[in-house]
């Protein structure tokens, strides 16, 4: 019994660990490269937005990513003439690149990095899919969370991520910095 307690208090030092590692609000992300869901080896400098970008978790398999498809489909267009750029990230690694790049061809209308080794999600600490971080034009963190306040779409009250874009395109502080983010775990590597 003391071995598994030894256990269990070490496994969530690390979870603890791993996470003050993640970026938090006002921290700044460095460029980094992976790979997209076409094979082509993408940078942070090149996906950026003049105005800010945002990382979106998504997953082919979750149904609460699903039922947002459309929503971020229709914020990508709506945001990218205003500078802000919509980059997907898919971190599962029980998605296999080939089932990433079908899907994403099919559903989305931005690009999508493949993170099958957790490095992004590691780095910001991503754990649910959808999953937004929301990076202003100088790339600081500043809104993290979810992108709206309802799964189905059908009864959408609060637009966080929406108002956080409008806020910082406005000059504005942004209210709400950090919405708990729902929906699926995003499947780790073991290793």
């Amino acid at each position: 019994m003391k071995r598994f307690a030894f256990f269990l208090i070490a496994l969530i030092a690390l979870a603890v660990g791993a996470n003050a590692q993640a970026l938090g609000i006002g921290g700044k992300l460095d460029n980094f490269s992976l790979a997209d869901s076409e094979g082509k080896t993408r940078s942070f400098t090149d996906l950026k937005g003049t105005s800010g970008t945002v990382f979106i978790f998504v997953s082919a398999q979750c149904p609460v990513v699903r039922g947002y498809n459309e929503r971020m489909n229709q914020i990508a267009l709506d945001y990218k003439v205003k500078g802000i750029n919509v980059v997907g990230v898919n971190s599962n690694v029980t998605e296999s690149a080939e089932t990433v790049m079908q899907h994403s061809a099919l559903t989305f209308k931005f690009p999508v990095l493949v993170d099958n080794k957790g490095m992004l999600a590691d780095k910001l600490g991503a754990t649910h899919t959808p999953e937004v971080y929301f990076l202003d034009a100088k790339n600081v963190l500043v809104y993290h969370g979810a992108i709206d306040n309802d799964r189905s779409g059908r009864n959408v009250t609060e637009n966080y991520l929406k108002s956080a874009f409008d806020a910082s395109l406005a000059g504005k502080k942004i209210d709400r910095t950090y919405v708990e983010a729902f929906g699926c775990s995003i499947k780790r590597s073991a290793d």
